[in-house]
């Protein structure tokens, strides 16, 4: 599956931004999809992860309260909407795909978009 993020931007702290990433393909329903993102020499964070039919979402205790991801299957899209944003959101945001479950880990997906950047000023 192939996949484009889009949706990223500068906003002001306490802003709100809704990321979007489109999938190629007609097997895009059996894809559990995920947000991860990275900062400027940090690592790789994990942040979403969504279930085949969008019934079971994971957020990492840290991504809890601010961020909600829901995926379209009809659109083949994924979304994450950020409320409340903050200046250490910035980073490089990336969708990515997974046959299974994720809770945490980015090493179980298998295929990755170009990320899209955000940048929240203080």
């Amino acid at each position: 599956v192939q996949l484009q993020a889009s949706g990223g931007g500068l906003v002001q702290a306490g802003g709100s931004l809704r990321l979007s990433c489109a999938a190629s393909g007609r097997t895009f329903s059996r894809y559990v999809m995920g947000w991860l993102r990275q900062a400027p020499g940090k690592e790789r964070e994990f942040v979403a992860a969504i279930s085949w039919s969008g019934g079971t979402t994971y957020y990492p205790d840290s991504m809890k309260g601010r961020f909600t991801m829901s995926r379209d299957n009809a659109k083949n899209t994924v979304y994450l909407q950020m409320n409340n944003l903050k200046p250490e959101d910035t980073a490089v945001y990336y969708c990515a795909a997974s046959s299974r479950m994720v809770y945490g880990s980015d090493k179980d997906f298998n295929s990755w978009g170009p990320g899209t950047q955000v940048t929240v000023s203080s």
